[in-house]
């Protein structure tokens, strides 16, 4: 398997390159040149697999050769080992057709772990074999930073750099941050908000000398290894919900467009998906663009479902490459006019066909605490505030007689402030982080200002010489 980027400018990489490289050279995003093909008698075999087992069946074919198949499965079986559900991702059932994915039984309570899990054993799997050492940077809204850190905390061969806007995560997301214990962490709080944080991380990569002296990777959904780890679970799903003869549908609380693309990748595998909703909160760029047409810049207004508090959201371009024909001179022009004028110019005609298959929903704070009530009161089911606004979406937009896949991207603990304002209710941290409000935090605090980052990055870097 070979990957290009969607601004054509970059040299093709194998799959071991993508997951080092995370952004290509030129500012796009690696996108596999074909995507590989699961016949109906493919995914039949797939059923009744342990989840370890399908994920490294549905990776393989990205993989390629960069990984033998037998190590590939042990990586998976090592990065799912740990949670605390033997299903790893359960259904469970909300409404007539309306379905829970639970993506929250890894160590950080987030659906991040899902990939992040199994791309920390990827990449010290690659670094070993090529005697490297890399310094990843990443920036995150709330669940990144914190399964990525887990990830990757103590492991040879890698430092980590993880931007947060100060005072805009929870209280939980950001302990589970700034309270891990590992010589290779550095944390940074940024004077900003999430979409600063993100523009800082591409600043560094698109900075070539400071990249090559780096030698920086990618953890955040830019690095299509995590696209690529996130696809399994909507295979997985499906086929329980009677795919490949049955259609299901998907609801995914959108931010950064990766998830939900990823359920859109599986389709194209051969997985019958027949619509995807994009849930949505008060910084609803996505789904204004999928009723009018508008993807305008707008602002980022913190809300209660911070992970989703995203004014730009990256994935989109590896969308936006694929309706434009993969013409990738097309999507360099667009994506390089969004970012001069704040304004997304995306063709009548592209637009509708984005619109037959995606569809937008938003809910203020509001609504979100009304909805975490009604689904409480009426199936005693608590779902955090991000979860909660794409099982609403699936009740209320689901194609009518298609069981819908709605995402539970956290665990409802990690936003006890939100669930207590709705129901009453505090829920408790699992037994693992019962301690977090005593643990010590370590972290740093900077400015939005590239070279004041690149000088904690590089001092931290060099801490030991």
């Amino acid at each position: 398997m070979r990957y290009t980027s969607t601004r054509g400018q970059a040299e093709q990489k194998d799959f071991s390159g993508v997951l080092l490289a995370g952004l290509a050279a030129d500012g796009g995003l690696y996108m596999p040149l074909s995507w590989p093909q699961f016949s109906t008698a493919d995914l039949r075999a797939l059923r009744g697999l342990p989840y370890p087992e399908l994920a490294a069946r549905v990776l393989a074919p990205f993989v390629g050769e960069c990984v033998k198949f037998a190590d590939l499965q042990a990586m998976c079986r090592r990065a799912y080992a740990g949670f605390s559900h033997k299903a790893t991702t359960p259904l469970v059932q909300l409404d007539t057709n309306v379905y829970a994915l639970e993506l929250f039984h890894g160590p950080t309570l987030a659906f991040k772990d899902m990939a992040l899990q199994l791309v920390g054993h990827l990449f010290e799997h690659v670094l070993a074999e090529r005697g490297e050492k890399i310094r990843i940077v990443g920036a995150t809204s709330g669940d990144t930073g914190s399964a990525a850190i887990e990830a990757v905390a103590n492991r040879k061969n890698i430092d980590i750099t993880i931007l947060h806007p100060e005072g805009k995560t929870s209280e939980v997301q950001r302990r589970q941050m700034t309270t891990v214990k590992a010589d290779n962490v550095l944390n940074i709080a940024v004077d900003g908000n999430f979409d600063d944080c993100q523009d800082l991380v591409k600043a560094m990569f698109a900075d070539t000398e400071f990249r090559a002296e780096m030698n920086l990777s990618a953890v955040n959904s830019i690095n299509f290894a995590r696209i690529a780890a996130q696809i399994p679970y909507y295979v997985y799903a499906a086929l329980n919900l009677g795919a490949p003869e049955r259609e299901v549908a998907v609801s995914v609380p959108t931010g950064n467009f990766g998830n939900i693309l990823a359920a859109w990748a599986a389709h194209k595998m051969g997985v019958p998906i027949k619509h995807f909703i994009v849930a949505s909160n008060r910084n609803d760029i996505l789904t204004r663009f999928l009723e009018a047409n508008d993807m305008s810049v707008h602002g980022v207004t913190p809300s209660l479902s911070p992970s989703m508090d995203i004014g730009i959201s990256s994935n989109f371009e590896r969308l936006l490459f694929e309706f434009l024909g993969r013409d990738a001179a097309l999507t360099a022009k667009t994506m390089a006019d969004f970012r001069t004028s704040g304004k997304m110019s995306v063709a009548e005609p592209v637009w509708r066909a984005i619109t037959k298959d995606f569809t937008g929903f938003r809910r203020s704070d509001e609504e979100t605490l009304a909805e975490i009530a009604r689904l409480y009161r009426e199936s005693g089911y608590l779902a955090d505030p991000h979860s909660v606004i794409g099982i609403a979406a699936a009740r209320e937009l689901g194609p009518v007689g298609v069981p819908v896949i709605a995402a539970a991207t956290a665990h409802p603990a990690k936003f006890p402030d939100a669930i207590e304002k709705a129901v009453g209710v505090r829920p408790p941290l699992p037994a693992h982080l019962a301690d977090l409000y005593q643990r010590n935090e370590k972290f740093i605090r900077a400015p939005n200002d590239l070279a004041a980052i690149e000088a904690c990055v590089r001092n931290f870097a060099n801490r030991n010489t």
